[in-house]
C-alpha cells in the first residue's frame, strides 16, 4: 500500500482533501501519494507566517542555529535513504543523489553559522563633514517581509533547502513550494525540522511551511500582497512572468542557462585535453543534463579541435545509462517522457538543418542517449535554447577574443568554464564573459553552495548562496546616534 505523505502548515503536519501520486520516471511505479493542501490551508499558513514575523524576526540567533544545524546533522545520517528517495522520485542516479544530500547538508550547516554572525550591524562615522560632527551611523538588516519559496524538480532537494535554510537563518517566514513531480524530498526538510528531539520546535508556529500546491494555484500566492519577496528557480518564461506580474515585489530569479566549455589553445597537452574531455562529457550528463549549468556548448580553439573532439564523443559514449537506481549508472531518465520527446524534437531539428550526429540522438521513452553534435546552425532551437537534456555541441573557433564572443553570443549568461593554465587569460575570461559565474580550468557546471550564484541577461535576477539569499530577504536600515564624541 502507498504511503500519503503529510504537508508541513505553521511547522505542524496536516493533510487536505485530495492526493496525487508521484511516479518515478524510469519505471513508472507509484514512489509515494502526497495529500494536497485545500484553499482554507493554504490561507492558514499564509496568515501564520504573515503574523510571525516580528516574533521571529527577534528569535535569538542560537535558536535559529540550533535549528538549522540539526536538519545538517539528520541528513548526514539519513544519507543513503533521503539520495534513494530523490533517485525514485526524480530518476537521478543514486550517485549523484548521494552528493545532493551532502551538498544539503552544507546548505544547513552554512546557514547555521551565518545565522549566528548575520545582523552584527556595521559602523560608519559621519564627522567627516562638518554637518556630521558628533553624529555616527549604525546598519543593520531586516526582514523584508514573509518569502515565497518555488523550487525546481532537478534537485529537489538542495534547491529547496536554498530557499528555506537562508530564510530561517535570516529570520525571515517562508512558505515553500517544491516541484509538483518531486516533493517528497522537500518535504523531508519539514520532517527533521520538525522533529521533536530537534531544535527546530523551538522556531514560532508560522515560521515556515512546506505546501506541495499545483502550479495552477501558484499566481494566487504570487499576488498575495503578505508575501513581498518571491525566490523562484525554473524556466525564464515562468520566472519572468512572475516578475513580470508583480513589479512591486523584489523577486529572485535563477533562470536557465547554455553553459558554454571554452578550451583555449594552450590547454593542448594529452593530458590536458583527456581532462578536459572527460570533465565536459561527465557534466553534460549528470542529472541527464537537467542542470542549468551543464555544459550545452563547447568551444574550441582550431589548434586543439581535432584531437578534442574525438576525445569528448568517446568520453560519451563511456557513461553508463540505464537505472538509476544501480549505483554504476552515470545517466539516468529525464524527468518525463514530454522531456525527452521535447529533446528528440530539439536534437531532430539541427540534424535536419545540416548539423553532424556524432554520438546519440536516440529516445527510449523518458531516457535520451548523451547526445554530440557538430556544425549545429546558429538558428536551430538548440543553439538559442536552454536543452536541459544530455545534448552537447561542439564549434571551432580560432583565438581567445573569438571564444569569448561565442560565450557572450547567447540570450543566456550563468556560468562558464574556461580550460586555460593562463593567470592573464583568466582575468581576460572574468572581465569579458557576459555571465555570473567564471570557473577557470574545469567546466561551467561548479558550485559551491557558499559562494554567490545567479546569471545575467535571460538567465535571471539576484544570487542565492546561503549568506547573498539572506541579503536578498532583507534591507538595510539605519540608525543615526547623535551628540557623541567619538
Amino acid at each position: 500500500m502507498t504511503a500519503t505523505h503529510a504537508f508541513w502548515l505553521a511547522g505542524r503536519q496536516a493533510t487536505g482533501e485530495t492526493t496525487f501520486d508521484v511516479t518515478s520516471p524510469w519505471d513508472g511505479r507509484t514512489v509515494g501519494r502526497v495529500s494536497v493542501p485545500t484553499q482554507d490551508q493554504v490561507e492558514e499558513a499564509v496568515a501564520a507566517a504573515y503574523a510571525v514575523r516580528d516574533e521571529f524576526a527577534a528569535t535569538p540567533a542560537h535558536v535559529r542555529a540550533a535549528a538549522l544545524d540539526h536538519v545538517s546533522r539528520r541528513l548526514a545520517e539519513r544519507t543513503e535513504e533521503i539520495a534513494r528517495l530523490i533517485s525514485a522520485e526524480n530518476g537521478k542516479p543514486v550517485k549523484w543523489a548521494r552528493g545532493e544530500v551532502g551538498r544539503a547538508v552544507s546548505v544547513f550547516r552554512f546557514a547555521a553559522e551565518e545565522a549566528r554572525r548575520f545582523n552584527g550591524g556595521e559602523a560608519q562615522r559621519l564627522d567627516t563633514d562638518l554637518g556630521g560632527q558628533g553624529r555616527l551611523a549604525f546598519t543593520r538588516r531586516f526582514p523584508k517581509g514573509v518569502v515565497l519559496g518555488i523550487a525546481p524538480f532537478n534537485f529537489p532537494l538542495n534547491l529547496c533547502a536554498h530557499k528555506i535554510a537562508p530564510a530561517i537563518a535570516a529570520g525571515v517566514p517562508i512558505i515553500l513550494k517544491p516541484a509538483p513531480a518531486t516533493p517528497l524530498s522537500g518535504l523531508i526538510i519539514g520532517e527533521l525540522l520538525a522533529e521533536e528531539t530537534g531544535a527546530g520546535a523551538a522556531l514560532p508556529a508560522g515560521s515556515w511551511s512546506i505546501l506541495p500546491v499545483a502550479n495552477d494555484r501558484m499566481p494566487a500566492l504570487v499576488q498575495d500582497e503578505r508575501l513581498p519577496v518571491i525566490s523562484f528557480t525554473g524556466s525564464e518564461k515562468v520566472g519572468y512572468a512572475i516578475m513580470d506580474s508583480v513589479p512591486r515585489k523584489h523577486c529572485t530569479l535563477e533562470l536557465g542557462g547554455n553553459g558554454a566549455a571554452v578550451v583555449l589553445a594552450d590547454y593542448a597537452s594529452d593530458e590536458d585535453l583527456d581532462r578536459a574531455a572527460t570533465r565536459i562529457a561527465t557534466f553534460s550528463n549528470y542529472q541527464g543534463g537537467q542542470s542549468c549549468i551543464s555544459v550545452q556548448r563547447v568551444i574550441a580553439d582550431a589548434s586543439v579541435y581535432e584531437r578534442l573532439l574525438p576525445r569528448i564523443v568517446a568520453a560519451v559514449e563511456a557513461q553508463v545509462t540505464g537505472d538509476p537506481s544501480d549505483g554504476a549508472t552515470d545517466v539516468g531518465p529525464l524527468v518525463s517522457e514530454d522531456a525527452a520527446k521535447r529533446v528528440e524534437a530539439w536534437v531532430d531539428e539541427a540534424v535536419g538543418a545540416g548539423a553532424a550526429l556524432l554520438t546519440g540522438g536516440k529516445r527510449d521513452g523518458a531516457s535520451y542517449a548523451p547526445t554530440v553534435l557538430t556544425d549545429v546552425p546558429a538558428d536551430v532551437t538548440l543553439s538559442c535554447e536552454e536543452a536541459f537534456g544530455p545534448v552537447l555541441t561542439v564549434t571551432r573557433v580560432t583565438g581567445e577574443a573569438e571564444a569569448f564572443a561565442a560565450v557572450n553570443d547567447s540570450k543566456y549568461g550563468l556560468q562558464a568554464g574556461v580550460f586555460t593554465h593562463d593567470l592573464q587569460t583568466a582575468f581576460r575570461a572574468h572581465r569579458a564573459l557576459e555571465v555570473g559565474g567564471v570557473v577557470i580550468g574545469d567546466v561551467p557546471s561548479y558550485r559551491a553552495d557558499q559562494m554567490p550564484y545567479g546569471g545575467v541577461k535571460q538567465s535571471g535576477v539576484g544570487r542565492e548562496g546561503v549568506r547573498f539569499a539572506m541579503d536578498d530577504y532583507t534591507y538595510e536600515r539605519v540608525m543615526v546616534l547623535t551628540g557623541l564624541q567619538l
